[in-house]
């Protein structure tokens, strides 16, 4: 009988699972979004968002390096705490939580396993906000494009040098 156990052993041993979650959330925190089977996905959600808690900056220096260890200690990967604390922690440092979102993809052809997505929000582009990254909007003016009708003039004028006095005309009679 399973009563009371909440854990999802996704068919595998504690070592493995551990070894397997550690690995998936380093991915996610180098790659910020990772496609794999629905149930490892919810099982790497309840793994990875307390890991992004800790990299919050609201405690004293030896606080923050203790931060440091605990996570290394979760992920055994030195360029994923480093993305993590230098990155990742900047942008979810306002979010109160919930730092990953889960998309269903549909159905694996080989095995029939549910497939999903599950990314950093704050790293999304079409979902998020769009916070530093729009371009400025284009500088609205009543001309109807006199810089890009100079540039373009300019070679014509130099290979036809009849063009100028023509477009003089052309302007004189508007």
């Amino acid at each position: 009988m399973r009563h009371g156990d909440k854990i999802n052993n996704l068919g595998r041993t504690k070592s493995h699972r551990v070894a397997m979650m550690s690995n998936m959330a380093s991915q996610l925190i180098t790659y910020k979004r990772i496609v794999t089977t629905l149930a490892k996905a919810k099982a790497l959600r309840t793994y990875i968002e307390p890991l992004i808690t800790k990299t919050k900056k609201d405690a004293s220096k030896e606080q923050i390096m203790h931060n440091h260890r605990l996570v290394f200690a979760h992920l055994n990967d030195k360029a994923a705490v480093k993305e993590l604390f230098t990155v990742i922690a900047p942008k979810v440092a306002g979010r109160p939580g919930g730092y990953t979102r889960i998309i269903k993809l549909g159905i694996r052809l080989g095995d029939n396993a549910e497939r999903a997505m599950i990314e950093l929000v704050d790293f999304n582009e079409i979902y998020g906000k769009g916070k530093g990254e729009a371009a400025a909007p284009a500088k609205k003016t009543r001309r109807s494009g006199g810089a890009k009708k100079k540039a373009e003039a300019a070679p014509a004028e130099e290979a036809a040098p009849e063009a100028p006095a023509a477009s003089s005309e052309e302007k004189s009679a508007e």
